[in-house]
């Protein structure tokens, strides 16, 4: 197992008879059988590999509004010792079926909540996870239907870096959350309910990183070879970061540069006026530009490997044109065989 848990518990949120949310409420947290651990094992290497996660912390929304505490002092009093584990997940059932009363879209769920440790940090994990039906043959080679955790489909759920947020209480990235395919709007309840606010711009931080990592290189003597090497080098360490749920730290960064001949890189960064925080999530989604070039529009779809620029692929911006040397194979079979058609 990559994880340690602490405990877990299961509380399910749904309308009752008179169509009104309500609770059902475990009163004991779930035994940590291996069912549970594969569970939670699973669900923690699907969060952790779900792409344009955000980032954010207890707060108030906006200047003029009011801080939505209760989630946070339920889990303080729980941490402190003041409240058991099961009374803290209780609390927090009933506040989200508060947040839930205030939607009409909202069907419910049951609501994970997990105290695990990984890669030496402590994490709750907080999730409302959806039922999917499902069908399965008998021992009689009858048919039946049953209902089971959705659980590699999770759109609503966060996790609190414990270790952090008691490490540093002015950090705006203590809790990560899945922004959702429908974007933010769809998981607001969701965050609503533990009182987060959006701290860090996490896809403005690694595109303004790119931008830094551009401009060190075309102001650099650098070849065009040792260029695209720089480039590699970002993305790789970069996607290592993201790939163990660390901070890129660009002092770090710069010294993984450094290693390599390409110096100065952190003073560069810091002395331009990128504004990028010392330390920040990555977002591999963006860095992907580092090492590929790609864009869709008008019916055409292209992408290449950025090395290629000037040998396989040439831009020629003033005739708007691109030409490709040596067309991949699969492509030039179906274009051969459209040729002959016709």
């Amino acid at each position: 197992m990559t994880i340690n848990i602490e405990q877990a518990i299961i509380h399910e949120i749904s309308l009752d008879s008179q169509g009104q949310m309500a609770c059902r409420l475990r009163p004991q947290p779930l035994l940590n059988s291996k069912a549970v651990e594969a569970m939670l094992e699973e669900l923690h290497q699907t969060y952790s590999s779900k792409a344009g996660k955000g980032f954010g912390y207890f707060g108030v929304p906006n200047e003029d509004g009011d801080a939505n505490d209760a989630f946070a002092n339920a889990l303080q009093s729980y941490r402190e010792g003041q409240s058991g584990f099961v009374d803290f997940t209780v609390t927090a059932s009933k506040l989200l079926q508060q947040e839930l009363t205030k939607y009409d879209f909202s069907q419910g769920g049951f609501l994970l909540m997990s105290c695990y440790s990984a890669m030496a940090s402590d994490y709750l994990f907080v999730a409302l996870l959806s039922a999917k039906s499902s069908m399965t043959v008998l021992d009689d080679m009858e048919l039946s239907q049953n209902n089971h955790l959705d659980l590699n489909n999770i759109q609503l759920a966060a996790r609190i870096d414990l270790t952090e947020l008691q490490a540093d209480k002015a950090s705006k990235k203590y809790i990560s959350f899945i922004r959702g395919r429908a974007g933010r709007k769809v998981a607001d309840f969701f965050l609503d309910f533990m009182g987060c606010v959006e701290g860090v711009n996490t896809k403005a931080q690694n595109k303004t990183l790119i931008n830094a990592v551009e401009d060190f290189v075309a102001g650099s003597e650098l070849t065009k070879d040792e260029r695209q090497q720089c480039r590699d080098k970002v993305f790789e360490y970069c996607a290592e970061r993201a790939d163990v749920g660390a901070d890129i730290e660009v002092k770090d960064l710069g010294d993984e540069l450094a290693d390599q001949g390409m110096e100065s890189f952190y003073d560069f960064a810091c002395g331009g006026n990128y504004e990028l925080d010392d330390e920040f999530p990555a977002d591999k989604a963006s860095l992907r530009s580092l090492k590929k070039f790609s864009g869709t529009g008008g019916g055409v779809t292209l992408s290449f490997d950025g090395g290629h620029l000037g040998e396989r692929v040439i831009y020629d911006p003033i005739s708007d044109t691109i030409l490709i040397k040596g067309v991949p194979a699969n492509l030039k079979d179906q274009l051969d065989r459209r040729l002959k058609g016709e």
